[in-house]
């Protein structure tokens, strides 16, 4: 009788983990991106650097205080990794601030996912994981063709940013994995979020400072800190340990979608059927890669010691 209910109390355990979980992803996706809308407002004060160094320097105090990463037992490997994973946060971030000042918010956060899936095909090797990734580079073909033909075309100079930060991005899935498994807990990320301040500072500084003439936008700056940084970092860290990994990855592809809806409720940014489309094409290929990697994980015969090593890498996790 023991072994017949055991199983099923664990299968009740998962179910009541994934509900709440599935929330807080959503509930992060939903805050990142109303937090980059929010950010957008600053620019006129501080510029999008400026709006970028206040934001992680902010969210860095706060996870400072929060966590107290213990560092004084850190082996230079261990320095090394975090260093770099900061460096790819500030670059990451800078890079799609600087895209969002030129474009819509639901375009430049499409147009950055393609990072993301071309390192997903790179790594795979997979015929498949290549066939959504033309998937997403048809998406951003419709931006092109849209832009270069209707009445708004899109910033060069914006798609270029946001093409950077989505290499930034691909940089930060990688760093993130390996901070990941060298340090333990939250303490990586605290130090990361340090690191990427100061890797900001030479850049935006200078319009940084200005907030400190202005209480409002340091107000705002606060905000945006809690809403992009501390409250998406502490909602996905705490999903990734009760998600599938492959849910995980679903829920995130929701994010083109989440901002354009922030663009359109916060800045005014309609979107025509054409981008649009782009932005469910962009979604799609990215649920496939996550949907396909799953798959291919579940064919494999893996011992579970080996699969516990791998780490969930998400655009906030550590």
């Amino acid at each position: 009788m023991k072994a017949m209910t055991t199983p099923r109390s664990a299968v009740l355990r998962r179910a009541d983990q994934t509900g709440p979980a599935v929330l807080m992803i959503l509930g992060s996706c939903v805050s990142l991106q109303f937090g980059a809308a929010l950010a957008v407002q600053m620019f006129d004060g501080v510029g999008p650097l400026g709006a970028t160094t206040l934001r992680l320097a902010i969210a860095a105090v706060i996870l400072l205080v929060v966590i107290r990463p213990d560092v004084r037992r850190w082996t230079r490997r261990q320095w090394v990794a975090v260093v770099a994973f900061g460096a790819a946060i500030g670059a990451m971030n800078g890079a799609f601030y600087s895209a969002i000042d030129r474009l819509p918010l639901g375009v430049a956060v499409s147009i950055e996912f393609t990072g993301p899936l071309i390192l997903a095909a790179v790594l795979s090797r997979s015929r498949t994981d290549l066939a959504w990734v033309s998937l997403a580079v048809a998406g951003m073909a419709l931006l092109g063709i849209e832009s270069i033909t209707g009445a708004e075309s899109l910033d060069p100079v914006g798609v270029a940013f946001a093409l950077l930060a989505g290499s930034f991005w691909a940089g930060y899935i990688l760093t993130s994995a390996r901070a990941g498994r060298l340090v333990p807990g939250h303490d990586g990320l605290a130090v990361a979020l340090v690191v990427s301040a100061v890797v900001m500072m030479p850049l935006g500084g200078a319009g940084a400072s200005a907030a400190f003439e202005d209480l409002h936008l340091l107000a705002l700056a606060a905000v945006v800190a809690l809403l992009a940084s501390v409250i998406p970092y502490s909602l996905e860290f705490a999903a990734v340990r009760r998600l599938p990994k492959h849910v995980f990855g679903v829920l995130l592809s929701l994010e083109p979608i989440v901002a354009a809806i922030a663009g359109w409720l916060l800045l005014d940014q309609s979107l025509g059927p054409v981008r649009l489309a782009a932005i469910m094409l962009v979604i799609l290929a990215s649920i496939g890669t996550t949907v396909t990697a799953s798959r291919m994980r579940r064919r494999q015969t893996d011992s579970p010691a080996e699969l516990s090593r791998r780490p969930a890498a998400s655009r906030h996790g550590g």
